[in-house]
């Protein structure tokens, strides 16, 4: 097992222990939760660099990486879920671009296709981070305009991302399937 996968491995392993500090519903909990959530979520950089620059890629790292993305950010959802924080709405519109893509890419696996991620799909992973970490926040209670808070924005930026990513990856995947298909 390489390095990069040990380090995905470990944020993996955080995810419990991120769902744990957070189910206290204490302030002090939250802190650890956004402590641990940020440490796992640099830990996504950190396995991708080793990867690339010790030659460490694997087909193990290559299917353990995005879903260790997917199962850290699934879980902070269904934490702000129960909390009443987001809505089961924008949650399911997030969850379900994720197994789509992440279905999508065992799919092109399997036909030879290695697709790596894009910009907007990196970008969306960074906003995700960022509101997420707001959400752990009392920040997340501001209020802006009318009621609306900053985390409503924040997680409403968030689904419009994710939308745009996806988007963008279906548009990319239908081409590569069907020049695979010719």
């Amino acid at each position: 097992m390489t390095t990069a996968s040990i380090v995905t491995i470990i944020r993996i392993l955080l995810i419990p222990v991120v769902m744990v500090a957070a189910k206290s519903g204490t302030v002090s909990g939250d802190t650890i939760a956004l402590i641990i959530f940020i440490l796992a979520s640099i830990t996504d950089g950190l396995d991708g660099y080793i990867a690339r620059h010790y030659n460490q890629i694997s087909n193990l790292g290559i299917f353990l990486d995005p879903l260790a993305d997917k199962l850290l950010v699934t879980a902070a959802i269904l934490l702000f879920v129960q909390r009443g924080i987001m809505s089961d709405v924008a949650a399911m519109i997030i969850i379900a671009r994720e197994f789509i893509v992440t279905s999508l890419r065992i799919v092109a696996m399997g036909e030879g296709i290695v697709i790596a991620a894009k910009f907007a799909g990196k970008l969306k992973t960074v906003i995700q981070i960022v509101v997420i970490s707001l959400l752990f926040t009392p920040f997340k209670d501001i209020v802006l305009v009318s009621g609306i808070t900053l985390g409503t924005v924040g997680i409403w930026i968030m689904v419009l991302a994710t939308v745009i990513s996806g988007a963008a990856y279906f548009k990319n995947t239908g081409k590569l399937f069907a020049s695979k298909e010719k």
